[in-house]
């Protein structure tokens, strides 16, 4: 880009240069083409400091932006911390299975479904069948949002 303007620049000078030259005496000719020049050196000094200028604030805005990013990453996981000693039941297998268990008790798109919820290290596992690939995913995304669960395996089947 910067090259592009001082082209332009150059470009512009030599037109300038040429009319004056043509209008004018040597003398007045030999002084616009040394200001022209000193304009041009001056422009293209003004671009490289404007270029300079982008790339450090985009380096800090960069570098704002990682280190809030882990003060939340810091906050979330000692928020999770306290949750799980605040809570007086520890968060199992058993506990998970329930919990999603019960939360396709309430869900219509589950009716005439038959659903197994094995959990085992955290890890939720959904088999049997379903109604429809939109129940399928459904119960991806509340097993997934179920506190305690770090994945969850869908082998749910649509009939």
């Amino acid at each position: 880009m910067r090259q592009f303007r001082y082209v332009i620049l150059v470009a512009l000078a030599g037109f300038a240069v040429a009319g004056l030259a043509f209008a004018c005496t040597q003398k007045a000719a030999d002084e616009a083409l040394d200001a022209t020049r000193d304009g041009a050196v001056t422009a293209v000094d003004e671009i490289q400091t404007a270029g300079e200028a982008v790339g450090d604030a985009t380096a800090d805005a960069a570098e704002r932006t990682a280190d809030k990013a882990s003060e939340m990453a810091g906050d979330i996981a000692m928020k999770t911390d306290e949750l799980a000693s605040t809570t007086s039941e520890a968060i199992t297998d058993a506990w998970i299975t329930t919990q999603v268990s019960a939360k396709f008790v309430d869900e219509a798109l589950f009716r005439g479904s038959d659903i197994d919820v094995d959990t085992d290290n955290h890890v939720v596992t959904l088999k049997g069948t379903v109604a429809s690939t939109a129940a399928k995913n459904r119960a991806a995304v509340i097993a997934g949002e179920t506190q305690g669960v770090h994945r969850v395996v869908n082998q749910l089947v649509v009939s």
